[in-house]
């Protein structure tokens, strides 16, 4: 995968708590998942760049606190170059340009995620606009088959996916995908 792009609409977050809501990448090995991470704990969004959890160790980029109710467009992207990714975030004039050196990180697994932890879905639905995937090859099974919601840990609303192939590459387009809790 060389690109993964969307907008987040940020919820209006209830109170302080650990809210982790965030798209990213996870490699074929699952060493890791390279992510956005919308983070709750202050009682104020903040959403910064990173790379979770194991080999390499690496800090957290640069970010910013968006708000509620906002659109915070993320890109994430791989050179052509030298392999690595950069995270763009923008949002009403903020942006932040952050490179993560993961070359050698076969990136292989899109994710939109909402992990808690002591606190209930208490934010109402998480929206995201223009998801859009960028892959090298021309199979487009990935884009258009049904996606996975793991144990229907939400209530899931998505726009249909529509593929294109041009170049050797395949690009899927989701125009919205919305979260709720589950019912």
């Amino acid at each position: 995968m060389f690109q993964f792009s969307m907008q987040m609409i940020t919820p209006t977050l209830p109170k302080a708590g650990v809210y982790y809501l965030w798209p990213g990448l996870q490699d074929t090995a699952n060493t890791g998942v390279y992510q956005e991470v919308l983070d709750g704990r202050s009682g104020s969004w903040w959403i910064a760049p990173g790379w979770c959890c194991s080999n390499p160790s690496l800090p957290w980029g640069d970010g910013f606190a968006p708000g509620n109710q906002k659109g915070v467009n993320i890109t994430m992207e791989r050179s052509n170059t030298s392999g690595n990714w950069t995270t763009t975030m923008v949002q009403d004039g903020k942006r932040t340009n952050q490179g993560f050196p993961l070359a050698a990180k076969n990136m292989n697994q899109a994710i939109l995620a909402i992990e808690l932890n002591s606190v209930k879905w208490d934010f109402g639905r998480l929206v995201w606009n223009d998801v859009v995937m960028v892959v090298n090859g021309t199979e487009t099974g990935w884009c258009t088959g049904a996606p996975e919601n793991y144990n229907n840990a939400i209530k899931l609303t998505m726009s249909k996916a529509v593929a294109t192939v041009s170049g050797g590459s395949t690009t899927c387009t989701i125009k919205q995908v919305i979260m709720e809790p589950p019912a």
